[in-house]
C-alpha cells in the first residue's frame, strides 16, 4: 500500500499501536485506540478513563493497557481481527470466509466478547454461526449462553430446536447436569415447551375450524347452484370414454355437488317410520342442517328457490328476542360461514388475476 507524501519525498508511516491488550497468560496484543473506540462504545469508555497505574512510559509517550482476561488468547486475537474488519456483509469473499472460520472456531467466546463490549454486528453474526451448527448435545449450553448474553434470536432458535426434538435433548449429559444444578431453568424450559404445545394446539384447532367453515361455505354455494341452475350429475359411459358432460359447466365443485345430490335423493327415498324408530336418520338430519344454515345466511330479496328457505327465515324471525343457546350457536356459525364465503371469493378473484397461486378445491364429505 502506498501512502501520500509531503513536500519532501518522505512517506507517511501508518500510526503505531498505542494500546496493549492484556490477555490470559500475560500475553499482549498491540492495537490502535482509534479502531477500538470506533468499534465498541465500551472500549471507547475504557480508553478515555484508563487508570494511571496501568499507563507506562514508552519512548516519551504513554502506552495504555486494557485487560481482557478469562478468555483464551486465540479468541481475543480473533475478536480484535474482526474489530479491524468491516461487518461480514461488507467483507470481500476471501475475508468473509476467514471471518466465518474464526466464528466457527471461537463462536462461544466471540459471542461473549461481542456482548460485553457491545459490538452489535459481530454479536448477530455469532448468533447465526452458532445456530447453524446447533445439535442436541450443545443446545442446552447454547440456551444458557443465550440467556446470559441477552441473545434473544439465539434463545428462540434453541427453544425451537428443543421443542422439535426434546426426546434427544433429554438424553444428553447437558440436560442431566441442568436438572441437578439449575431446576428453575429446567422448569422455565418445560413451561415454555408446554406453552408452545398449547399454542400449536390452538393454531391447529383454528385451522381446522377455518377449513370446516370454508367447506360449509362451498356447500352453501353448491346448494344454491343446484336449486337455481339445476346441476345434474351425469355418469361416465361404461366404455370408459370421458366425452359425456359431467353436470353444469358453471358447477363450483362437482364433488360437493355430487354429494349434495345424493343427500337430496336419499331424503326423498328415506323411510319416515324407520327414521322415527332410529331417532332420526343422520343423513337426512345433515341435509336439514345445511338447509337451515343456508336460510341463516341467505339475503335474497326475491323468494329463494332453495327448499324450505322461506320457512326457516320465518322461524328465525319468530325466535328473535328469545334467548336460546341453540339459536345463538346457529347465529355464530352463520357469521363464520358468511365470512369464509367472502374470503373464498376474494381468494378466487386473486387466483383469476394471477396474484395468488391456485389452491386445490376444499373437499367436503357428505356421505357416511
Amino acid at each position: 500500500m502506498s501512502y501520500p507524501t509531503t513536500g519532501s519525498d518522505a512517506v507517511l508511516q501508518p500510526p503505531l499501536p498505542d494500546v496493549q491488550i492484556l490477555t490470559t497468560g500475560k500475553r499482549r496484543i498491540p492495537a490502535h485506540s482509534a479502531v477500538l473506540a470506533s468499534a465498541s462504545p465500551v472500549l471507547e469508555s475504557m480508553l478515555m478513563d484508563v487508570p494511571e497505574k496501568k499507563k507506562k512510559k514508552k519512548r516519551g509517550g504513554k502506552e495504555r493497557v486494557i485487560p481482557i482476561l478469562g478468555v483464551p488468547y486465540d479468541a481475543v486475537n480473533a475478536f480484535l481481527r474482526l474489530l479491524y474488519s468491516p461487518p461480514r456483509s461488507l467483507l470481500p469473499a476471501e475475508e468473509g470466509k476467514e471471518a466465518e472460520a474464526e466464528m466457527a472456531e471461537h463462536g462461544v467466546h466471540l459471542l461473549v466478547l461481542s456482548h460485553v463490549y457491545r459490538v452489535g454486528w459481530l454479536k448477530r453474526a455469532c448468533e447465526r454461526a452458532l445456530a447453524s451448527r446447533m445439535a442436541a448435545e450443545v443446545v442446552v449450553d447454547l440456551l444458557v449462553l443465550a440467556r446470559r448474553c441477552d441473545a434473544a434470536w439465539l434463545h428462540l432458535r434453541c427453544m425451537k430446536f428443543i421443542a422439535k426434538d426434546f426426546a434427544a435433548v433429554e438424553r444428553t449429559e447437558a440436560w442431566r447436569f441442568l436438572q441437578e444444578n439449575d431446576p428453575f431453568l429446567e422448569l422455565d424450559i418445560l413451561q415454555s415447551l408446554q406453552d408452545e404445545h398449547l399454542r400449536q394446539k390452538r393454531r391447529r384447532r383454528k385451522a381446522k375450524e377455518q377449513r370446516l367453515y370454508a367447506e360449509l361455505s362451498e356447500a352453501m354455494e353448491c346448494l344454491q347452484h343446484i336449486c337455481t341452475e339445476g346441476c345434474v350429475e351425469v355418469a361416465v359411459p361404461p366404455s370408459g370414454r370421458d366425452d359425456a358432460p359431467r353436470g353444469h359447466p358453471d358447477c363450483p365443485n362437482p364433488a360437493t355437488c355430487r354429494g349434495l345430490q345424493q343427500l337430496i335423493r336419499h331424503l326423498a327415498a328415506c323411510d319416515r317410520k324407520k327414521q322415527q324408530q332410529q331417532r332420526g336418520c343422520p343423513r337426512c338430519k345433515r341435509l336439514w342442517q345445511l338447509l337451515r344454515l343456508h336460510a341463516a345466511i341467505c339475503h335474497q330479496p326475491d323468494p329463494c328457490k332453495v327448499p324450505l328457505c322461506p320457512q326457516f327465515k320465518e322461524k328465525m324471525e319468530q325466535m328473535k328476542g328469545k334467548e336460546e343457546i341453540d339459536e345463538e350457536k346457529w347465529k355464530v356459525l352463520a357469521k363464520k360461514v358468511a365470512s369464509a364465503r367472502v374470503m373464498s371469493y376474494l381468494a378466487k378473484r386473486k387466483r383469476q388475476e394471477g396474484i395468488q397461486e391456485e389452491q386445490p378445491w376444499l373437499k367436503h364429505k357428505f356421505m357416511d
